[in-house]
């Protein structure tokens, strides 16, 4: 017979394994570049891309980006950098377009908190997560098009972006 005990650490035990799983891609994912993130000339934390082939384009393939805060942030400054990042890399960027579906997830961080953004080619999903908790994913076919923020022609900051993809 199964006492309580054993149920609740069985129940632990499989929430925590969930919790801390990676992205079924990660085990071929290398690790690209990594960056600081600096917002008026302070740095707030590091940035780390990672994709299956980092010599090829980041369009069409399986990647992921980690930030490592230093500093807390409130929810507000990372939607309105999203928003303009986006409006600046994106032309005809429509309002309701599946990407203000990932800023619309963002939640605000503590020194310590971790976001990832992790994009699965196979099935066009794009899932952000704080701290190992998924906020959310959302499929669409265009939803890569959202790392445009950091990796886009004109990017929260060139020297990042750089580092990034070197």
């Amino acid at each position: 017979m199964v006492t309580p005990f054993q149920k609740i650490t069985l129940i632990s035990s499989i929430l925590i394994a969930s919790a801390i799983s990676m992205p079924s891609f990660a085990k071929t994912e290398k690790q690209c570049g990594n960056g600081e993130l600096l917002v008026s000339k302070k740095i707030v934390g590091t940035a780390t891309y990672a994709a299956e082939n980092c010599n090829k384009h980041w369009l069409g393939q399986n990647i992921q980006m980690e930030f490592n805060y230093t500093e807390n942030i409130p929810e507000w400054a990372f939607k309105r950098a999203a928003t303009h990042f986006l409006k600046r890399n994106m032309n005809n960027l429509k309002d309701d377009s599946a990407l203000h579906q990932v800023t619309a997830l963002y939640r605000p961080v503590k020194k310590g908190d971790v976001y990832k953004l992790s994009y699965v080619h196979a099935n066009q999903t794009l899932t952000l997560s704080l701290n190992n908790r998924v906020l959310g994913k959302v499929k669409d076919p265009q939803i890569q098009q959202y790392f445009v923020i950091w990796l886009g022609k004109a990017p929260f900051s060139a020297k990042l972006k750089q580092q990034l993809l070197s």
